[in-house]
């Protein structure tokens, strides 16, 4: 199959979609939650359909922020944020992804410690799961968690002091991490959010000629999640694994 076959019928504007129910482990600050991380290209926004809950962000122009999620709340956060989805009773949230398929391609790093951000090899092997289910991969989604709590809390400890270099160096050290994935992230996103872009375009243009003729072309796509509670970088996640729209993420 190739690319454009696969980009079809994307979601649209080519966004990615997973539900999320955020994972109930405390940490060692006593709050539970998910896997802090950013994401380096791609804007993420939550949907609340249940529960209550929290997101906690750490950005240079804002430093820590705690958001209330409950339903209904719509919150999305651009590139570059550092964000933490905390538990509250029963949250579940809806995700919308830009660029779909690029945070399960490796636009997703998680605030380890830098001692384990610097060493790629020891960085995969911490972001990784062994398993898809059962008690391993339990017990790994939560040693990642735990890990990226670690880091994340120094740089949260730092930033509430006024000092940003230790987030500073995090997105030196997060975009070293990615380099070597760009490349194979540019048809991702060229065959999907940017190819939707231009259909638009292409669109407005026959429209404007008086030109209906891909209104014929119409259809109707459904489908429902390809597997339900993997583990998501925030808690178990519903996933839908859609050529071209979204891949679940298991760790890379």
């Amino acid at each position: 199959m190739t690319a454009s076959s696969e980009m079809s019928a994307p979601l649209p504007g080519g966004v990615g979609l997973s539900h999320i129910s955020a994972y109930e482990w405390e940490a060692a600050d006593g709050v539970c939650g998910g896997s802090p991380h950013l994401h380096l290209a791609c804007t993420e926004a939550y949907v609340v359909t249940a529960g209550r809950g929290a997101v906690q962000t750490l950005t240079l122009a804002d430093g820590f922020t705690e958001t209330p999620l409950e339903p209904g709340s719509v919150v999305w956060f651009t590139p570059g944020t550092i964000h933490r989805m905390v538990q509250g009773g029963g949250l579940r949230v809806t995700v919308l992804m830009q660029n779909s398929g690029l945070p399960e391609a490796g636009d997703a790093v998680f605030t380890f410690p830098p001692e384990v951000l610097a060493d790629p090899e020891r960085y995969a092997a911490a972001a990784a799961l062994p398993a898809k289910e059962g008690p391993e991969a339990d017990a790994a989604a939560r040693r990642r968690r735990d890990l990226a709590i670690e880091g994340y809390l120094t740089l949260r400890a730092a930033a509430e002091k006024g000092d940003d270099a230790p987030l500073r160096a995090f997105h030196e050290a997060a975009a070293r991490i990615v380099a070597p994935k760009v490349k194979e992230w540019e048809p991702r996103w060229r065959d999907g959010a940017l190819a939707a872009a231009r259909r638009t375009g292409e669109q407005l243009t026959a429209l404007a000629a008086g030109d209906p003729a891909h209104l014929a072309e119409a259809r109707v796509t459904a489908t429902g999640p390809s597997r339900r509670g993997g583990y998501g970088m925030c808690g178990r996640r519903d996933e839908y694994e859609l050529p071209g729209v979204t891949l679940p993420y298991y760790g890379e």
